[in-house]
């Protein structure tokens, strides 16, 4: 393996470690819930996601849920449950 190939791997080792660097602006994902699989997205500040709770209150298990997961790279606007995410 050629030596600048190796330090990639362990710059991005090192990155992979400190979350704080990176920030989501948009992203989907499909997320598999117990009753079904729904489409969630976040673009243009905006949390979106196909199931019928999200489109009567805003917001869902399953936006919340990722809200959890990314903690931190996510931008403050998109935190709308304020979960502590140091946990």
């Amino acid at each position: 393996m050629q030596s600048s190939l190796i330090g990639k791997i362990e710059k991005a080792k090192l990155y992979a470690q400190e979350k704080d660097r990176v920030t989501f602006s948009d992203f989907s994902a499909r997320f598999r819930g117990e009753n079904d699989s729904y489409d969630v997205s976040y673009q243009d500040n905006k949390w979106r996601c196909s199931c019928n709770f999200f489109s009567n209150w805003g917001t869902c298990s399953h936006t919340m849920a990722l809200e959890k997961i990314l903690g931190d790279m996510l931008p403050e606007e998109a935190l709308t449950t304020h979960f502590n995410t140091a946990v």
